[in-house]
């Protein structure tokens, strides 16, 4: 599907990232049980991708679900606590909310992504040069190590002089090229 969207709301006196997660993948669950059921998706090759958040939401549906058989996470942010003000959603502190980050942080659930009855690979891709203060280049570099200290098939492409959105015909070409790549493998 493509332009997909997961909205994540609050309800009554929770806000949006209180149960965000569970929001996810209730949403995902139900777009691959609707492509599936149209005929145009196979539940065993399925991919998930995203650029900056979409990234971030790609990152907790493979460690919270078995649904993809691979991910694509461009410029993503997998440590909330790198963030500690605030991020998207969540105007809280860490201060006033560290559950909250510590769930919010993809980094905190490498175990058990490494643990689902199927572990999607990922594939991250960053701007050398991403000056986003919350997707800075190490969140994906430290998620990355993360990923390969469980046992995680990932690759890491850092592309060099980019920053959160990719500008150079270079690089969109390189990243078109990982992307094709990382997919083909599912085919069977």
């Amino acid at each position: 599907m493509d332009d997909f969207a997961l909205p994540v709301i609050g309800e009554g006196e929770k806000q949006p990232n209180d149960n965000f997660i569970e929001q996810i993948v209730m949403g995902a669950k139900a777009a691959v049980d609707y492509a599936t059921s149209r005929g145009v998706c196979d539940p065993n090759r399925c991919a998930v991708g995203g650029h900056s958040y979409g990234s971030f939401m790609t990152a907790h549906l493979l460690s919270h679900t078995s649904l993809f058989a691979a991910g694509i996470g461009r410029s993503g942010a997998f440590n909330r606590t790198l963030t500690p003000m605030s991020f998207q959603s969540e105007d809280r502190s860490i201060w006033e909310a560290p559950d909250t980050y510590i769930n919010m942080s993809p980094l905190m659930h490498v175990k058990k992504y490494s643990e689902q009855d199927r572990v999607g690979k990922l594939l991250l891709i960053h701007g050398e040069a991403d000056e986003n203060s919350g997707t800075y280049p190490m969140q994906s570099e430290r998620y990355f190590a993360a990923l390969k200290a469980f046992g995680i098939e990932s690759k890491l492409v850092l592309l060099p002089h980019e920053r959160h959105g990719y500008r150079a015909k270079e690089s969109i070409l390189h990243m078109a090229y990982e992307q094709e790549q990382w997919l083909k493998s599912l085919e069977p």
